[in-house]
C-alpha cells in the first residue's frame, strides 16, 4: 500500500517473541526472499532473544501482546532513527487479529521517546489482498502470531 503511494519502504525484521526457533527462521527466510524478489531493502536484526521476551511476559502473560509491541516496536524507532529514515511502522497494522489502538499507542509513545514519528495507517483494508499475494508467491504464511502463548492458543483451539 505505501509503495502504490509511492513513498519509499524499506523492511526491518526483529521478532524475538517467535516460538519455537524453527517458526522463526521460516519467517526470517520468507521475508528475505521476498524483499529480495521485490528488491526492497531489508534490514535484519537477527537475534533470537526469547529468552528476554519469555522473561519479560513471565507472571504477566495477559499483558504478553503490550510486551511484545514495546520491545519490537522500539528497536524498530532506534533502528530507523539511526538509519535516518523519516518514519517508521509496522506490518501488523495490516492484521484483524491485532490490537491496533495499543499497536497505535505504543508506536506513538516510542516514536516520542526516540524523536522520529510512527506512522500509524489502518491498513486492514489491504488484508485480503495481502493474503492472495501471500499465497500466490508462494510465501510461508504463519498460523499464529508467533508467540508460545499464541501458538498454545491456536492449538488447543483446533484440538
Amino acid at each position: 500500500m505505501l509503495a502504490k503511494d509511492d513513498t519509499q519502504v524499506s523492511a526491518f525484521f526483529y521478532n524475538p517473541n517467535i516460538h519455537p526457533f524453527t517458526e522463526y527462521t521460516k519467517r526470517l527466510n520468507c521475508v528475505k526472499d521476498y524483499s529480495g524478489k521485490k528488491g526492497i531493502k531489508l534490514i535484519t536484526k537477527d537475534d533470537y532473544a526469547i529468552e528476554k521476551f519469555l522473561r519479560q511476559v513471565a507472571f504477566r502473560e495477559n499483558n504478553r501482546c503490550m510486551m511484545c509491541y514495546e520491545i519490537r516496536l522500539a528497536e524498530t524507532a532506534r533502528t530507523a532513527k539511526s538509519g535516518k529514515f523519516d518514519a517508521f511502522s509496522t506490518t501488523m497494522l495490516v492484521s484483524p487479529y491485532q490490537k491496533h489502538e495499543l499497536i497505535k499507542s505504543i508506536g506513538e509513545s516510542v516514536a516520542d521517546e526516540f524523536n522520529i514519528d510512527f506512522l500509524y495507517k489502518d491498513f486492514r483494508e489491504g488484508y485480503r489482498e495481502s493474503v492472495s499475494i501471500s499465497k500466490g508467491a508462494g510465501l510461508y504464511r504463519q498460523q499464529y502470531c508467533g508467540c508460545i502463548y499464541s501458538e498454545k492458543e491456536r492449538y488447543q483451539r483446533s484440538a
